[in-house]
């Protein structure tokens, strides 16, 4: 059975309902809605959704007995173009009748928003002489309407811009554009348009704003100078001085590198007198003296001057017609200093020149040859006091001898400062060195070091010496010394025979064997100067008796202190380092304890000699300055030892015996003492001393076993010896 189609009931459909913002008449009626299955007792309308019972509350109601829709508050699109509300159909027990629907309500726009300018001021730059049709900027607004309406369509364009019209504006796109050439920053340097934007494509609201335009400048002007010929002066000897300023101008920007000028000295100064630089600041030309000036051999100078910028010239951009100046430079004449031509002056005297020996003449030269001046001249240093110079001719004389050697003498030289002023106001002076080579001279002999020695008296076994000898006189007036016996005594050849050792020394040997005792024999040295000088001289020779090593039996000996003395030495030492306290009141003792002890150079003098030791050498050892090795003793046998120093005291009493034989090899060994300190033999020393012998020293080491109550007996030179250990 072929059924037809069936009917299928459509349900409540509410079209889109359109209401014009702005709307004034309120409330006003939008729709009225109503429901196909509407009962017999009647229909609850209602609705919900934004602006009914959403934010926005209260634009929109419902009668909910005949379904009309109201409008109760005025719309604005800018804020809600569309509201979608959803409407409801109840019977009077609140059960729902048909499916909710969907009720959009549309807002017309109106034009009621002016465009808006995204800024106020707009800002460009183009450069100066570009050409038409160059862009500068493009401008922008809004428009809060509709923008698929007339309402937002935006025109642009220009109200003022001043004379000439130089710039145009697109009028959609916003895009301004230079519009005609001739732009010239130095005429013109700001444009300010004010711009206009209007919607309804031009016919509707308008609102404006400004654009401002800088021209950039380049360089299309040339410096100029402000006039033809600039005039200065300049003292002379006037190095690094400001001469005088030369002044231009430029129309480009100041400041840039288009307005900075740039100066060229092109004639007029072949030395390069001159130099020329730029006064960033205010782009003047600042002459100034590179070199100094001398008045009296060039007093005026012309010097031609160029500028130009340091950014070159635009192409096509005119030349300046005064770009050359003339400098006229007029040199003022000062005083000058005098000047020593030769500085310093270099001459010789012989050594040992008598009083009034004629040195040289040192003078100087003023260079203002233009000035009648006078010089004079004085010593202004003579540490010597050796010289005497004339202040009108600047002769310079020897006052007093001068030899080698003097401390005032540098390798040789002797330095002396003249001083020549002149008679100007005020007066100017110069210093100039006189430099004095003293010439050495041959004027001593050979002296022979020491005069005298101690031989063993069998050849071959010690029975030689050596000798030694100086010379005041520097080289090469002094070594190489010849040694030989007196000619005039040929019969010492015999028993004696010399042979040179080095330039300074020679040996003298036994050639037979001699008997003890003292020999003089007669020597003459000579030197190697030129002339020779030459000295005949007496060596005191010992001669000993020869033990089994070649060495004397009886060797030498140095002086013997007192006995008394050494014991009180040693023991103060040991106990001093045991007590300290007790050694400090020694070293804070107001009391010059030297007297106390006596030097005994030779034998005799007792206590009468008062040239005392210094203390402070036997409690301080650390203080003694170490001296370089000594030469061998001259009056000594050549294999004798050369003591090391400095030595070492003695740690304890029992190296005082080793200190006291050190010693005596050091004297023996010394080259700087006289020959009377050579060690002496004695055969009697006497019979007794009434101080303890040096064995009481070695044979107790403690405080205990020493008993200095006997110094209290010596009288008061012992007394500070006797309260602290007696």
């Amino acid at each position: 059975q072929h059924e037809g189609p069936r009917r299928v009931k459509r349900a409540w459909v509410i079209p889109p309902i359109s209401v014009s913002e702005n709307h004034k008449r309120i409330p006003h009626l939008l729709v009225q809605i109503k429901s196909d299955k509407q009962q017999p007792g009647g229909v609850i309308y209602s609705i919900k959704g934004p602006g009914v019972d959403e934010e926005p509350l209260g634009i929109f109601s419902i009668d909910k007995f005949s379904g009309k829709v109201f409008l109760n508050a005025m719309l604005d699109r800018e804020e809600n173009d569309r509201f979608r509300l959803k409407a409801f159909a109840l019977d009077l027990g609140g059960v729902t009748l048909e499916d909710p629907t969907d009720l959009e309500i549309i807002v017309v726009d109106q034009n009621d928003n002016r465009p808006l300018f995204r800024r106020d001021v707009f800002t460009g730059r183009v450069v100066e002489g570009a050409e038409p049709g160059t862009c500068v900027m493009t401008v922008e607004a809004t428009d809060a309407d509709d923008p698929e309406t007339d309402n937002a369509a935006l025109r642009f364009s220009i109200l003022e811009q001043g004379a000439g019209g130089m710039f145009s504006i697109n009028a959609t796109t916003g895009e301004i554009c230079t519009a005609r050439p001739g732009l010239d920053r130095e005429s013109v340097g700001v444009y300010n348009l004010t711009l206009q934007a209007a919607d309804m494509s031009g016919d509707g609201l308008t609102t404006t704003a400004t654009a401002v335009i800088y021209l950039e400048d380049i360089n299309d002007n040339a410096p100029e100078f402000t006039k033809e010929e600039f005039s200065m002066e300049v003292e002379e000897q006037a190095a690094g001085l400001e001469v005088g300023r030369v002044l231009v101008h430029d129309k480009d920007l100041a400041g840039s590198p288009n307005w900075l000028a740039k100066f060229t000295i092109l004639e007029g100064d072949p030395e390069g007198a001159f130099a020329i630089h730029t006064d960033p600041y205010t782009n003047d030309g600042v002459l100034s003296v590179a070199k100094p000036l001398d008045h009296e051999v060039r007093d005026r100078f012309q010097l031609t001057v160029s500028v130009q910028n340091q950014q070159p010239l635009e192409p096509g951009a005119p030349g300046s017609p005064r770009a050359l100046a003339t400098v006229q430079v007029r040199v003022r004449d000062v005083n000058e200093a005098p000047v020593f031509r030769e500085n310093p002056r270099r001459v010789s005297v012989p050594e040992g020149a008598p009083p009034g020996t004629p040195v040289t003449t040192y003078t100087a030269s003023d260079p203002d040859t233009r000035q009648l001046q006078t010089l004079t001249y004085a010593l202004l240093y003579d540490p010597a006091g050796w010289l005497q110079l004339d202040p009108h001719s600047g002769t310079v004389r020897t006052k007093r001898e001068l030899r080698h050697p003097s401390a005032f003498l540098q390798g040789g030289w002797y330095i002396a400062l003249v001083l020549a002023r002149d008679d100007a106001e005020p007066p100017l002076s110069a210093t100039g060195t006189l430099s004095i080579e003293i010439l050495e001279v041959n004027d001593h002999a050979p002296l022979l070091q020491p005069p005298a020695g101690v031989v063993c008296g069998r050849p071959g076994r010690g029975g030689s010496l050596l000798l030694g000898a100086t010379d005041d006189d520097r080289p090469p007036h002094g070594a190489p010394f010849h040694f030989q016996l007196s000619p005039q005594h040929p019969q010492l050849a015999r028993n004696w025979s010399i042979t040179r050792f080095n330039v300074t020394h020679a040996v003298l040997a036994v050639l037979v064997e001699l008997p003890e005792g003292l020999y003089s024999l007669p020597l003459l040295l000579r030197d190697s100067g030129t002339p020779p000088r030459e000295q005949q001289q007496l060596l005191n020779v010992s001669v000993c008796p020869c033990g089994r090593d070649g060495t004397c039996e009886d060797g030498p000996r140095a002086h013997p202190l007192p006995p008394a003395v050494l014991a009180l030495l040693g023991a103060a030492r040991v106990r001093g380092r045991r007590r300290a306290l007790r050694k400090g009141l020694l070293q804070r003792s107001q009391d010059d304890m030297r007297d106390n002890i006596l030097n005994y150079d030779e034998q005799g003098g007792g206590e009468e000699d008062q040239d005392a030791y210094d203390i402070n050498q036997l409690r301080h050892p650390q203080l003694l300055q170490p001296r370089a090795k000594p030469p061998v003793r001259r009056d000594a046998p050549l294999r004798s030892g050369t003591p090391s120093a400095p030595r070492k005291l003695p740690s304890g009493p029992s190296d005082i015996e080793d200190f006291i034989n050190e010693g005596l090899e050091a004297a023996d060994s010394d080259p700087s003492v006289p020959p009377y300190d050579t060690a002496l033999i004695y055969d009697y020393e006497g019979s007794g001393s009434v101080a303890s012998p040096l064995s009481s020293i070695v044979s107790s080491l403690t405080d205990e076993d020493q008993d200095y109550d006997y110094l209290s007996e010596w009288g008061p030179r012992f007394r500070r010896l006797a309260d602290l250990y007696g």
